[in-house]
């Protein structure tokens, strides 16, 4: 790998000290950081991942941090804005001098800093966002490592089953404009191609909108007998509203990875009841009989005093996830050797489907369920199941 100024300098400064750190790493102290919403739109959720990340770096301090090494989670503010997710990144470079940065939230603050970041030699972890976009635009670098499954390749897996065994005779999508809606489509396209069938009817909505009823209008009028929702949290229950409203009961709606989620579950109540969804990760409620889960649960409610949802969960194992690969990666920290490293290191815990690894520094195998509200909360209907070869 070619270095650039930064590592240069960084590796130049260790040789002379009879070392290999890297930035952000001292004989005492691993800098991290990580850059979410604290303010925009979804900052309702941020404190969740935040907390979740410094909970897992409390109990690896706590247990003689890693080499000796305590870990430091320094956390910056992007409103869900691109423009101020630049601004934070650069202090979190240039200021901070982080190793890693760890659990960003956010398609577009994500896709506005990745290549900013890991140009400068430092490891991009467990991105919030859309993972094949945001290696597209890092331009596949090898300090980028993705954990969110892809949107096209889930919705492909989710899309076939549900035609298959559902014997879906007419799909109608509604889907997003833009990156995200582009992903959507790839994947229905791809479902489309595997069950030998052509989409009815299509409808677009624009990031913001809160009024479903036209699209769901078009889905009516073709006649479709299931509806693939490339949705996130609002749209979904929005879209599973309008359908309700309508006394639409011959039609099944089921949502894309990001719309199956706990909080849509909570949030819709009633007008949810009856949704499907793809899921990608596992989900527990506190009358869960996993074990890992409800000691994770325990220690978050205690801590925090809050309950913790499937954010904080997934925060948790990405970060426990990243500790690991700083575990192998040894005493002589550096960016290079994390990333061979990490490569080797499986994940599996209450969160997963399976065990998972990097392949092309993207998580897999990609595993997706089918799930259903019932009683207001997902309940799976159909098990883990890898995805369609493309």
């Amino acid at each position: 790998m070619r270095l650039n100024r930064r590592q240069a300098i960084a590796a130049t400064t260790a040789l002379l000290m009879g070392g290999a750190h890297a930035a952000g790493v001292s004989d005492t102290e691993i800098v991290l950081g990580t850059h979410l919403d604290l303010s925009g739109p979804t900052a309702a959720g941020s404190p969740m991942l935040r907390n979740a990340m410094q909970m897992r770096i409390d109990e690896a301090n706590a247990a003689g941090g890693v080499f000796g090494r305590k870990l430091r989670l320094v956390t910056e503010d992007n409103g869900s804005q691109p423009q101020m997710a630049v601004r934070a990144v650069q202090k979190l470079i240039k200021s901070d001098e982080v190793f890693a940065i760890v659990n960003s939230f956010g398609s577009g603050p994500n896709a506005a800093t990745v290549k900013a970041a890991t140009d400068a030699g430092v490891v991009v972890f467990g991105p919030w966002a859309a993972s094949a976009i945001i290696q597209k635009v890092s331009g596949n670098s090898p300090l980028l490592f993705t954990t969110v499954q892809n949107y096209d390749s889930t919705t492909a897996t989710g899309l076939s089953w549900a035609i298959k065994n559902w014997k879906v005779q007419r799909v109608g999508v509604i889907y997003q404009e833009g990156p995200f809606g582009d992903l959507i489509r790839a994947g229905v396209a791809q479902a489309m191609k595997e069950t030998g069938q052509t989409v009815a009817a299509e409808a677009a909505y624009k990031v913001g909108d809160i009024d479903f009823s036209s699209q769901v209008a078009r889905m009516r009028a073709a006649n479709v007998d299931l509806i693939l929702a490339g949705t996130v949290v609002r749209e979904t229950v929005g879209v599973m509203a309008e359908v309700k409203k309508l006394g639409w009961n011959n039609v099944r709606v089921l949502t894309a990875l990001p719309g199956r989620s706990s909080i849509v579950a909570r949030l819709g109540k009633d007008a949810v009841e009856g949704l499907y969804g793809i899921g990608g990760w596992r989900l527990h409620d506190a009358d869960t009989k996993d074990a890992e889960a409800q000691k994770f649960l325990a220690a978050y409610k205690q801590k925090f005093n809050a309950d913790a949802d499937e954010n904080a969960a997934n925060a948790y194992s990405y970060m426990s996830w990243f500790v690991a690969g700083l575990q192998a990666a040894g005493r002589n920290l550096t960016a290079e050797g994390f990333a061979k490293a990490v490569q080797g290191v499986k994940h599996q815990d209450f969160t997963t489907y399976a065990a998972q690894g990097f392949s092309a520094n993207h998580v897999g195998p990609e595993m997706a369920t089918i799930d259903q509200v019932q009683g207001g909360k997902w309940v799976q209907v159909a098990a883990p199941m890898s995805g369609i070869v493309k």
